[in-house]
């Protein structure tokens, strides 16, 4: 669903050209859409909860996938892990970034469609709410400088599913390219908060479910999977889009 925006975030939302937009920049969601940390991330919430004597499962820690890391860690204080939010994001994080210096999870098709991208001159960007430390590890583990910039959970106040972190993304792109909308943009998620976020900013989204199953939604367009995909995939779906929100008008 779409979440309500202040009015200083809202003035940041660039209207929509009239013409078909060209694509311009793929703004990716990390954890679930670009590689495969969820296990790693649940792995570790049943370990935090459980060493304080709370209960924590699997299907618990899926309903949290996507949010950001504050809102998780006060849930954590509530069933009974005696720490504050900063130690308890910092106990995540930590186990996490572990696993993934033993291995990288890329998601299929992710690194492949990254360096499409790439070579047709699409700026990408990465929108996370993991903290800058753990997702610099990702990018690091790249071969090719593809992600412009980041913009992670540590760097804004208002984490998915709330616009804020698309509309900086968008924000952080215009300074290079004026006359680029948010019409120029396509989002890659895989979740709930996180296509909440990417819509509440008028990005136009393609859902690639993961751990969680997205409901079906017509503002948006659902992949099974980025194997495969093309620069050209996404930018038809841009085209759709433009065309579906013309016929609204």
């Amino acid at each position: 669903m779409y979440l309500p925006v202040d009015s200083a975030l809202q003035e940041r939302t660039v209207p929509a050209p009239s013409a078909a937009p060209a694509l311009k920049a793929v703004l990716w969601d990390m954890d679930g859409t670009l590689v495969d940390t969820e296990p790693y991330w649940i792995a570790a919430e049943i370990e935090l909860v459980t060493a304080h004597g709370g209960h924590w499962d699997e299907k618990l820690a899926t309903s949290m996938v996507g949010n950001a890391l504050e809102t998780s860690a006060a849930i954590f204080q509530d069933m009974g892990v005696d720490l504050t939010i900063r130690e308890i994001v910092d106990q995540l994080s930590g186990s996490v970034s572990a696993g993934i210096r033993k291995q990288v999870p890329w998601r299929p098709g992710a690194r492949q469609l990254l360096a499409g991208l790439h070579g047709r001159g699409v700026r990408c960007v990465l929108v996370t709410m993991s903290e800058r430390p753990l997702a610099q590890e990702i990018v690091d583990a790249l071969d090719a400088p593809y992600f412009e910039f980041l913009v992670t959970g540590d760097q804004v106040a208002h984490g998915k599913p709330h616009p804020e972190p698309y509309l900086t993304a968008v924000e952080r792109l215009r300074a290079g390219d004026p006359g680029l909308t948010v019409e120029n943009c396509v989002a890659l998620e895989d979740s709930i908060p996180g296509t909440a976020s990417a819509m509440a900013a008028n990005v136009p989204t393609i859902a690639i479910p993961h751990v969680v199953p997205l409901p079906e939604d017509p503002r948006r367009t659902t992949w099974q999977t980025l194997a495969g995909k093309t620069c050209d995939d996404v930018a038809a779906v841009l085209a759709a889009h433009a065309g579906m929100a013309g016929g609204d008008a």
